[in-house]
């Protein structure tokens, strides 16, 4: 019986790179709060990539599921995302020029043999430093990513660099993950 894989994510950067690995998924968004009582942001992700993956799995017992987070930090606070358009001018104004980090964990569970791993990544990414003019066109932009900004969109003059995998800032760190897709019998 071959396995479906799930996808918990309803992330169009997530969805991409999986297709993109030639990956054939479904997908089925998690549902969960995302609060965790951890602090350190290595913990954080994994936390939260593990429960949103452990809701979607006890649906589907003959899958293997794959889930994700990703936060931004700089100067040891986290960057969510933002709420309204105050929050994204005050999140794009403190990025401006910064160097921070981007962490994604990254949780899959084979529901059939009850194999389970959960990892992450870390990036660090310097922001170009941009007059007020400039920071404007990038104000609502990204409301739905963490730090109010997307490293993939090909018209973004704001990232000078990324310093580690350049897909932990998208949003799944495919270097380690194709890595441990393998332990679990996933080609692509």
């Amino acid at each position: 019986m071959k396995k479906q894989i799930i996808l918990a994510s309803a992330s169009p950067r997530r969805i991409s790179l999986l297709k993109e690995m030639g990956i054939t998924f479904k997908i089925i968004p998690s549902r969960i709060k995302e609060d965790t009582h951890f602090v350190k942001p290595s913990y954080i992700v994994r936390d939260l990539a593990y429960r949103k993956g452990i809701s979607v799995s006890q649906s589907y017992p003959n899958s293997i599921v794959l889930s994700a987070d990703t936060i931004v930090v700089l100067n040891k606070k986290i960057i969510g995302k933002p709420q309204n358009m105050k929050e994204s001018q005050e999140i794009i104004r403190k990025l401006n020029g910064s160097l921070h980090k981007v962490y994604t964990g990254v949780f899959v569970k084979d529901n059939v043999s009850n194999k389970q791993i959960c990892f992450y990544d870390c990036a660090n990414v310097k922001m170009k430093k941009l007059s007020e003019q400039e920071l404007g066109k990038f104000f609502g932009e990204n409301m739905d990513k963490a730090g109010g900004y997307a490293v993939q969109d090909t018209n973004d003059s704001f990232v000078d660099r990324v310093y580690g995998d350049y897909y932990t800032v998208v949003g799944l760190p495919i270097k380690k993950l194709k890595k441990e897709l393998k332990r679990f019998n996933i080609r692509f």
